[in-house]
């Protein structure tokens, strides 16, 4: 019998009944954002449980965080599929993603059928307002992570000018900056933020999780399809400029340029989704993203809101039954690839991590991504604050230039508000949001 962790694994590894409760639980606990899920499934799966060790659980993190898409949802995933394979896997993604799921294409369905009354608005003005905040704290919280020494800093400059003032593609961006991150490990070697050798040992990988080719090609295969036959079949039912196959194609480009999280591809979709694509307004963006501050579950489920609004107004159903598909979509196309990375690419784990001049650039796209959440702060501001944005062109940049006379004082008050009790105060996020939605009907009631 081997030794270690894999003797460990061994013999504290849960009945699928029990695991299936366990993940449960924290589907439905998972509120906070992705470092509040992290560290809920350490609470629970390596302190309270002991199903799996702190190095194992580490090497998961470090895996998830390489990759495109909501880390805590892959990390749930991994932690199951570390547990029971495949099966064990499905399983937990799936109770971590639904949940939240359901609960926020109700929501959107009760925001497209009375949204227009003056107390939800005024609900939704005060939660869109305390977003501003929250965007503000995951700016604050990611740039003292990755941004370590001077070249990550002006890389993190470079992105929010290429996305904000020329309009540069989001996938382009993270390109640039992977490119530059490793040809910056192999001119001078050594990256902050990026793990020695030592750091990324081998030791405490379990056998079974070695690679296989056999098991990388029919894995690959099966999900790749899961995946690529759905959208090839939307497009060739519906056409590519239906707004389900438009949203299923979208969502599929999300899923795998999506590093760093939520917060640093909204910005992007925010932007095609109003001005390419028209499947919402740019204020109801931030109403998403405030909906699915309140939901458990990944933040990404703010795409469920977006895709359900295009499928509602777009689709040629009544609104509610085009809705409905339009989350379906988006809900497929979001998170069927994040099963893929797992699956195909965990066995692996290992190897990604021990390859210095990878880890350097996903470094560099780290980096990049404080910039584009910069850009997503200050698009929302823009538009929660001032009735009016225009815009002039001024060479290559497009300049944004806000209606002064349109200035909101007390979104702004209940932005600073907010932004006080979150980042001096500490105060619980879902407090935060509440008392500012009160406010908001307050002022409608006014």
């Amino acid at each position: 019998m081997p030794d270690g962790p894999e003797t460990m694994a061994e013999t504290a590894r849960p009945s699928l009944g029990e695991a299936t409760r366990v993940f449960g639980k924290i589907g439905l606990l998972s509120f906070g954002g992705p470092a509040g899920q992290i560290a809920l499934m350490h609470r629970i799966l390596v302190d309270e449980k002991r199903w799996l060790d702190e190095p194992r659980f580490l090497h998961a993190l470090n895996y998830c965080m390489l990759l495109p898409g909501p880390e805590a949802m892959q990390l749930a995933t991994y932690s199951g599929w570390l547990l029971h394979g495949v099966r064990g896997g499905l399983i937990a993604g799936l109770l971590f993603v639904l949940p939240g799921a359901v609960v926020i294409t109700a929501l959107s369905a009760i925001y497209l059928l009375v949204g227009d009354v003056p107390l939800v608005q005024g609900f939704l003005f005060g939660l869109k307002a305390a977003v501003l905040a929250v965007v503000l704290e995951a700016l604050v919280k990611v740039s003292r992570r990755a941004l370590l020494d001077l070249p990550a800093v002006l890389v993190a400059i470079a992105a929010f000018v290429a996305i904000a003032f020329l309009k540069l593609p989001f996938p382009l961006i993270i390109l640039v900056a992977a490119a530059i991150g490793a040809a910056r490990h192999l001119a001078v070697g050594q990256v902050a933020g990026v793990a020695t050798a030592e750091e990324t040992s081998d030791k405490t990988a379990p056998q079974w999780t070695r690679p296989s080719w056999r098991r990388f090609a029919s894995t690959l295969s099966v999900w790749a399809a899961i995946w690529l036959v759905p959208l090839a079949a939307l497009y060739g039912i519906l056409g590519q400029s239906h707004v389900l196959a438009a949203e299923a194609g979208f969502f599929s480009k999300m899923a795998m340029v999506t590093f760093g999280g939520a917060y640093a591809v909204l910005a992007y979709v925010a932007q095609q989704a109003v001005e390419v694509h028209g499947w919402l307004k740019p204020d109801e963006m931030l109403t998403g993203l405030g909906l699915a501050e309140t939901t458990p579950g990944p933040l990404i489920l703010v795409l469920v809101f977006v895709g359900f609004l295009g499928g509602a107004r777009l689709s040629g159903l009544d609104p509610l039954a085009g809705g409905l598909a339009g989350a379906a979509v988006t809900l497929w196309f979001t998170f069927v690839p994040c099963f893929l990375w797992i699956f195909v690419g965990a066995p692996y784990v290992e190897t990604v991590r021990r390859v210095r001049w990878l880890a350097a650039a996903l470094a560099a796209v780290t980096a990049a991504v404080v910039g584009i959440i910069a850009n997503l702060a200050v698009w929302f501001s823009l538009h929660v604050l001032f009735g009016k944005v225009d815009e002039i062109a001024a060479g290559p940049f497009s300049l944004p230039v806000p209606d002064l006379s349109t200035f909101d004082w007390l979104a702004a008050l209940i932005a600073l508000a907010a932004a006080v009790a979150l980042l001096k105060f500490k105060a619980n996020m879902i407090l935060v949001l509440a008392l500012a939605a009160v406010a908001g009907m307050v002022r409608s009631l006014v």
